[in-house]
C-alpha cells in the first residue's frame, strides 16, 4: 500500500511569512519610512493645459489671444490633512493675477471668485473635480465685476457654448456684488465680459440656482440670509460693506466681504476692497482676530491697510497674485505683493504665502508656493502648498526685490 503524504508543513510556512512581514512593517513604520512611500502616489494633479483663446479686457471678443501657457509646472493638489475644513487658494494657470478660492467642509463647497482670465476656467475645473465630486457647488461668491475675479465663471467659447464654472457645475446659491460701474455692452455695442457674466448668472438661475446680492444677505431680503451654516460650528457670514449701497469710483470697493467662522477660528475674505472700504468695514462690523486673511487686492499698496490689520491681527496671510508681474505697473515697489503691503503686514505675521511668481521661462510664470491649502479641525490651522512651503520673506524673489522692516 502506498504511503499517504504528510500534510501540515505548508500552513506553518505561511504563518512564518506573515509574522516576518508584520515585523518588517512595524520596523518601517517606527522609522517613518512608510511616510516616504506616499510620495510615490500624488493625491491628484492639475495637469490640464489650456490653449484656448481668451480676451484680456472687458470686450465681447472670444478670439483675442491669451499668450501665456495655461499649464502648471507641477499642478499636483496638496494633500489634505483633514476634511473638516479646507481653504484652497488656487493657481490659475497663467502669468496674470487673479483670485479663486475653494472652501470645502464635508460635502459642501464654496467657490469665491474665478479669475484670472476666461481661459482659467479649464484650470479651475480640473482642480475642482478632485474635490467637488458630485458636480455641485453649494455656494458661489462673485466679489466684484473685474475680469480677474469673474472671467472664469464665463469661460471660453467653443461651438457656441461656454465652458465657465457657472455652465459646468450645478450651483445652489450665488451671492454677488450689489453695484458695479461696468456696462453689459462695450462702446461698440458688443457684449462685454461683464455682460457675459450676467448671462452666465442668468443661465444658472434658469437651472434652479438661488441668486442674491450681498445687500440681500445683509438685509435678509428676498429669501437671503446673513449667515449660512456650512457644517456643525462652521458658518459663512456676509459682512456689511457701505459700498453695497453707495457708489464708488473704484470698482474694487464694491467687493463682497465674508467672514468664515469655525468654532473660535476666523477667516476673512474682502475681495479687492480698498482703504476707504476697509475703514467702513471696520466701523460697521465687529471683526475678531483672524487666523487667516486673504490679502486685499492681491497685496497692492492700496489695500490691507493698518485700520483693518490692527483689527483682525492675522496669523496667516495668503496673496493670490503673480508676484512681480508688470501687468498693472512698471514700478517694482508697487508690483504685487507691494513693499507697502509688506511693511504693514510685517507688524502682525511672517506667515505670508504667495501663489505664483513671474519667470523667464516660456510661460512667463511658475509656482511660488503654488496652490496654498489651509486645513483645520477647529484647532491650529495647518498650511500645505503644492510647490514650496517657504514663507514669502524667505523666497529668492523677496531677497532681490523686497525688504522686511526692522523690528520695533
Amino acid at each position: 500500500m502506498a504511503k499517504r503524504k504528510k500534510r501540515g508543513g505548508g500552513w506553518l510556512l505561511v504563518l512564518v511569512l506573515v509574522l516576518a512581514i508584520a515585523v518588517c512593517g512595524y520596523i518601517l513604520w517606527k522609522n517613518g519610512s512608510l511616510d516616504s512611500l506616499t510620495n510615490l502616489f500624488p493625491y491628484g494633479s492639475d495637469s490640464s493645459s489650456d490653449s484656448s483663446s481668451d480676451g484680456s479686457s472687458d470686450s465681447s471678443s472670444d478670439s483675442s489671444s491669451d499668450s501665456s501657457s495655461d499649464s502648471s509646472s507641477d499642478g499636483s493638489a496638496p494633500e489634505i490633512v483633514t476634511d473638516e475644513l479646507s481653504i484652497h487658494f488656487l493657481e490659475l494657470g497663467n502669468k496674470y493675477t487673479g483670485d479663486c478660492t475653494l472652501i470645502k467642509s464635508g460635502d459642501t463647497e464654496i467657490l469665491i471668485d474665478a479669475g484670472s482670465r476666461q481661459s482659467s476656467a479649464a484650470t479651475i475645473s480640473a482642480y475642482l473635480d478632485e474635490y467637488c465630486t458630485d458636480g455641485v457647488l453649494e455656494y458661489v461668491i462673485a466679489t466684484h465685476a473685474d475680469q480677474d475675479h469673474i472671467a472664469g465663471f464665463v469661460g471660453t467659447k467653443s461651438s457656441g457654448s461656454y465652458n465657465g464654472i457657472l455652465y459646468e457645475y450645478k450651483v445652489g446659491t450665488i451671492i454677488q456684488f450689489n453695484l458695479t460701474n461696468k456696462s453689459r455692452t462695450t462702446a461698440s455695442g458688443n457684449v462685454s465680459l461683464y455682460g457675459n457674466f450676467c448671462n452666465a448668472v442668468e443661465y444658472a438661475e434658469s437651472q434652479g440656482t438661488a441668486v442674491y446680492t450681498a445687500l440681500d444677505c445683509w438685509k435678509e431680503a428676498n429669501g437671503a440670509s446673513r449667515s449660512f451654516e456650512i457644517a456643525d460650528d462652521i458658518t459663512m457670514n456676509i459682512l456689511y460693506n457701505v459700498f453695497y449701497e453707495e457708489k464708488s469710483s473704484d470698482e474694487n470697493n464694491y467687493s463682497v466681504c465674508m467672514l468664515l467662522t469655525q468654532g473660535s477660528n476666523h477667516y476673512l475674505f474682502t475681495g479687492d476692497l480698498e482703504e476707504k472700504g476697509e475703514e467702513e468695514l471696520v466701523k460697521n462690523n465687529e471683526l475678531p482676530q483672524c487666523r487667516l486673511f486673504k490679502a486685499g487686492h492681491h497685496g497692492s499698496p492700496t489695500s490691507s491697510n493698518d485700520v483693518l490689520l490692527s483689527a483682525i491681527r492675522p496669523e496667516i496671510v495668503v496673496v493670490s497674485c503673480c508676484c512681480g508681474s508688470d501687468e498693472y505697473t512698471d514700478n517694482i515697489e508697487n508690483m504685487f505683493p507691494s513693499q507697502a503691503f509688506v511693511d504693514r503686514v510685517a507688524k502682525y505675521t511672517e506667515r505670508v504665502y504667495v501663489t505664483t511668481v513671474v519667470s523667464d521661462n516660456e510661460a512667463g510664470f511658475e509656482p511660488m508656493n503654488g496652490t496654498v491649502v489651509i486645513t483645520s479641525d477647529g484647532g491650529v490651522p495647518q498650511v500645505r502648498c503644492s510647490n514650496s512651503d517657504l514663507v514669502f520673506r524667505d523666497t529668492e524673489w523677496f531677497r532681490l526685490h523686497r525688504q522686511w522692516p526692522a523690528a520695533g
